[in-house]
């Protein structure tokens, strides 16, 4: 257990990102402890999908962050740095996932609506932010070794798939493991999808749109960050 937790903490702590890492860990446990007094005070569980979810969205970061690693150490030709970055790309869509959780809010007219609506959408910023993270490092080791415009290429790869992932989690009902535990069904849902949308285009619109909205969170949260950097190296000049 002692050498797990060691693992764990050299794949989730490292230098570059303990930072943000902290950051997100600190605003998912209040997330956590709010949830999680909603269900006491409420005796209600119907939350508790909140705190499973916001567990899911950890986990492409965690891919992302082992991948990181693995590269480091092994280089990205190898086998586990493929299997971390598959892993990655299937769970991805968990993150944004959460704000289609807004679809349990009840009437304005019950007693919690408004407590319902500011932790949901806490624990979608907060998973958000968890993927955004893991995007933004992917996309770091694959501008560095083919370019910018192949980084960005691959975000917006990424993002499609990833609104397409959302769309088959809400719509379809299926989950990531799905993939192990029953392909064959989930890939003639998929098929099924792809030969209704040449029929009826209104299929493709909820994947895209998904898929926009990742996207330009993506692209704006870059924009911000590198605002940052170009301050910080400015700084560092006049000095």
């Amino acid at each position: 257990m002692r050498r797990l937790i060691a693992a764990f903490s050299r794949v989730m702590f490292q230098r570059e990102t303990i930072a943000p890492v902290l950051a997100l860990a600190a605003v998912s446990a209040i997330s956590v402890a709010l949830v999680s007094g909603r269900i006491l005070l409420t005796r209600e569980v119907r939350g508790a999908y909140l705190i499973w979810n916001l567990f899911l969205a950890w986990l492409p970061l965690f891919f992302c962050l082992a991948g990181l690693r693995v590269s480091q150490a092994l280089g990205h030709r190898h086998w586990k740095f493929w299997t971390l970055a598959t892993a990655w790309l299937l769970f991805l869509p968990n993150a944004p996932y959460i704000f289609t959780d807004l679809i349990h809010l009840g009437p304005r007219t019950r007693g919690h609506f408004w407590v319902d609506l500011v932790l949901i959408l806490l624990c979608a910023w907060t998973a958000s932010l968890l993927g955004f993270l893991s995007l933004y490092i992917m996309q770091r080791m694959v501008s560095r070794r083919f370019g910018l415009l192949a980084g960005w290429s691959f975000v917006i790869v990424v993002s499609g798939l990833t609104g397409f992932g959302i769309y088959i989690g809400r719509f379809m009902r299926w989950n990531t493991w799905d993939i192990i535990a029953n392909p064959f069904a989930l890939a003639g849902d998929i098929l099924w999808w792809a030969v209704s949308s040449i029929a009826n285009r209104h299929l493709i619109i909820y994947p895209a749109l998904f898929a926009l909205l990742f996207f330009a969170a993506h692209v704006t949260l870059s924009a911000l960050l590198q605002v940052r950097l170009q301050h910080a190296e400015t700084d560092e000049l006049r000095r």
